[in-house]
């Protein structure tokens, strides 16, 4: 027994020894993994159209990224399933810091609805950039001027109500089913793949409102080829002061803002998360970018990975209970 004993003894030491320079060797990896990073071009996909926010936004920040970093920042649109198909190819996607996310909040959103991703244990979080209210808007010809008439439309009979939004489960159709319900009013969804789709099929009169972040409506609404009604978010939009929140206009319960954030695959080294981060913080403390920025309706975070960790932990919870709460199912 003694000597089964010191072999025991021995053989866990020998696996130590083993094990120890591997495991040292790529802590040391990861801890100078930044300092030829990058060397080749980096992909950032974004899960909706061109012209949406989270694509203006994205574009913006590459567009400095890539002066930062030294190498092009290449963005990629990939639109389909509320925005899964992009998320899951990033989430699977090698951790190397070449392949970013640049998501809203269907990070959080989606989940509820058996998403193909775990906000948590798929992506390292780099930085929540901006938060954008949402925004619902009417043809300048239609005759609903304000949210009691909205809520009004939405109760009547004569004809259906049809509203878009940039996809199933976004905050736009979370906001939306809220309000329908809230009013005890019928609606049917529209979804697109983007809020540009969106503004335009406002814009030709093909639907009685739209709903989506408010970046893409700025101009239509300040030249009047739109008009807003309300912004869902829990106070209004320094850029359009004069629109009214849902909650002021009788809908307290009807608050629903838009994330704009930057992710890698879970497993990224640290040193890249941290060089990304600093990267983008120090981009959108620029006075002419936070203008640029602000001036279109965004409000600018810049948190760091550890505390835009904790709210996709908090928004998680949070909109899983009100999808739930509304019935809201993938499609």
């Amino acid at each position: 027994m003694k000597t089964l004993k010191l072999f025991s003894t021995s053989l866990a030491a020998l696996c130590a020894l083993f094990l120890t320079g591997p495991i040292q060797a790529q802590a040391q990896a990861h801890a100078q993994s930044a300092d030829g990073y990058p060397n080749k071009p980096i992909r950032v996909v974004v899960p909706f159209a061109a012209g949406g926010p989270t694509d203006v936004i994205a574009r913006v920040i590459a567009t400095h990224l890539k002066n930062s970093l030294g190498q092009p920042i290449l963005i990629e649109n990939r639109t389909g399933a509320g925005g899964n198909i992009a998320i899951k190819s990033v989430a699977t996607s090698p951790a190397d810091g070449y392949t970013l996310l640049f998501s809203s909040s269907n990070i959080v959103s989606n989940p509820a609805m058996q998403a193909p991703f775990d906000p948590i244990k798929d992506f390292a979080p780099i930085t929540y950039a901006a938060v954008s209210p949402n925004i619902i808007y009417v043809h300048p010809s239609s005759p609903i001027q304000n949210v009691a008439d909205l809520a009004a439309h939405l109760k009547q009979k004569r004809n259906p109500t049809t509203y878009g939004t940039p996809g199933v489960g976004t905050t736009p159709h979370i906001a939306c089913e809220g309000l329908k319900m809230a009013a005890n009013g019928e609606a049917i969804h529209v979804p697109y793949q983007g809020a540009a789709p969106v503004v335009n099929a406002v814009l030709g009169n093909q639907l009685t409102f739209g709903c989506s972040a408010l970046p893409p409506t700025t101009s239509h609404v300040k030249a009047g080829t739109l008009r807003a009604i309300a912004v869902t978010s829990a106070r209004r939009s320094a850029v359009m002061p004069n629109v009214p929140t849902l909650a002021e206009s009788g809908f307290p319960e009807v608050v629903a803002d838009n994330l704009q954030g930057l992710l890698a695959p879970a497993g990224t080294p640290p040193a890249i998360i941290d060089k990304l981060h600093k990267a983008v913080a120090a981009i959108l403390s620029q006075p002419e970018v936070r203008d640029q920025l602000q001036n279109i309706g965004f409000d600018l975070y810049a948190t760091t990975p550890a505390e835009f960790s904790r709210i996709i932990a908090v928004e998680l919870e949070r909109y899983t209970q009100i999808i739930r709460r509304a019935g809201i199912k993938a499609e």
